[in-house]
């Protein structure tokens, strides 16, 4: 069995569970296009003692019709379900035939497409695993789907029958930088970290997207290729991808909207007042939905009132809304925006967003992931506009780091006015949070620092090759 890039830890934990000595029973989710079935049936070569697959929107009807044909496949005789209960039945009896000496693996993929309407899916669910699979020793079931708040909602966090009884969930993220970098050396390809890094602000770590580049080809070729050329593959994407995720997609779509608008993302009460929704639970759910789905991640501004904050940190949402959502007549909108402001600023805004992303790279190389720190992006109370640090590290007895992040095709240089700048944004974190130890300046960017000697304020340098370790 050959392992998959990027996914070792997921293929040790799985290994982990199957020589275990008692019933698994594993719930894997994340975001749609992350890997998930194609980790599932590359661990386990597609040898499975039973599989089936939910029919997107499908009938209560056509759903027990695509369950009962996989029982067949596998060797069950007998007449069709007529309820969910006498299909989980039918599967029971199939699964007690198999011989227990070893492992027995199931895997229902798209789970959340069975349960319809009234159909009673979760409770015969419940039954199932609570009366008759829990007590097969040998019996291994995965399930996952890409509805990811079903998942979560319905079998991690259910408060009925499957009440903790999964054994255990694994949320599968996107390719970090390292990751991708091993992508692209699998696919032979000869990118620097440079281009590696500009592909990752538009596509991600989404392994179905970076499928789809032509390693012959350059950034801006591949680009224009993906979102801009005529029946782009990518163009139509983004309302896919929310209507599968979602059954209403529609009020999740507006708080993305507003807050790819809004570069330091927003609080809750934020987002409600200007949605003009209530603030309640329903809001609070949706928010979480995002989070688990890796669109969004829930950040402290290091102080108690109004310390949650939500940004967008799906690389692809963003790229989108900043240059997909108002159609462009332009094929080659992103080869002829080389250089200019635009393209210039959303490659300064893209990798703020990397590097929070990479926050334990960041550690590993400032020799603090040993160390116990907090890290937050942190805004003033008294002059939000003007006073707002990307990230702060919070050494617990130590220092903290102010870092500042900046991108460059090149040496980055220190202006005087940018010196200013970094002075003004430390004196008033040291004015309103009053770190007890002081503070240190950390300049994480992609070459390093031109001009050294210009500045006082930045003491360590942390460069784009650190982001890939």
């Amino acid at each position: 069995m050959d392992k998959i890039i990027g996914r070792e830890l997921e293929y040790e934990k799985i290994t982990t569970y199957m020589n275990s000595s008692r019933a698994e029973f594993v719930a894997i989710y994340g975001r749609r296009r992350v890997g998930k079935t194609f980790l599932v049936r590359k661990y386990f070569n597609d040898k499975f003692d039973f599989s089936t697959t939910g029919v997107i929107d499908g009938t209560r009807e056509e759903e027990l019709s695509v369950f009962y044909n996989s029982l067949c496949d596998y060797g069950y005789i007998g007449k069709q379900p007529q309820n969910w209960i006498e299909a989980f039945y039918a599967l029971y009896n199939l699964l007690k035939a198999k011989k227990r000496r070893k492992r027995c693996v199931v895997f229902i993929d798209e789970l959340p497409c069975f349960d319809t309407q009234h159909s009673g899916f979760v409770r015969a669910f419940g039954h199932f695993w609570n009366n008759y699979a829990s007590k097969l020793k040998n019996i291994f079931l995965v399930v996952c789907g890409s509805a990811t708040s079903w998942i979560v909602r319905n079998i991690i966090d259910n408060r009925g029958g499957l009440h903790n009884r999964i054994t255990h969930e694994m949320h599968i993220h996107p390719f970090n930088l390292h990751e991708t970098e091993l992508f692209f050396k699998a696919h032979r390809a000869r990118w620097t970290q440079l281009a590696i890094t500009q592909m990752y602000m538009a596509l991600g770590g989404v392994p179905y997207y970076l499928e789809m580049i032509d390693f012959g080809r350059s950034v801006a070729e591949n680009i224009d290729a993906l979102f801009f050329a005529p029946d782009a593959e990518l163009r139509n994407e983004y309302d896919r991808l929310f209507k599968s995720l979602y059954r209403h997609p529609d009020k999740y779509m507006e708080i993305i909207a507003l807050l790819s608008e809004n570069k330091s993302g927003l609080t809750r009460k934020e987002i409600s007042d200007r949605l003009k929704v209530n603030s309640g639970s329903h809001l609070s759910n949706m928010l979480e939905d995002l989070v688990n789905c890796d669109f969004l991640r829930r950040y402290s501004n290091g102080t108690k009132r109004n310390s949650c904050i939500y940004q967008v940190v799906d690389f692809y949402t963003l790229f989108y809304h900043q240059f997909c959502k108002k159609k462009s007549s332009d094929k080659q909108l992103w080869q002829h925006s080389i250089n200019t402001p635009r393209q210039n600023t959303w490659y300064g805004l893209a990798f703020e967003r990397i590097c929070l992303c990479h926050v334990w790279q960041i550690l590993y190389a400032l020799h603090l992931d040993t160390v116990r720190t907090e890290y937050f992006s942190w805004r003033s109370s008294t002059t939000p506009d003007k006073a707002q640090i990307d990230l702060v590290i919070d050494r617990v007895g130590g220092q903290t780091c102010i870092c500042e992040i900046k991108y460059s095709q090149g040496e980055y240089t220190i202006t005087n006015t940018e010196e200013t700048k970094i002075r003004n944004r430390i004196a008033s974190y040291n004015a309103e949070m009053n770190p007890k130890n002081g503070v240190i300046g950390v300049l994480i960017t992609t070459f390093g620092l031109a001009n050294k000697q210009a500045t006082d304020s930045i003491q360590h340098i942390v460069t784009l090759n650190k982001l890939f370790e």
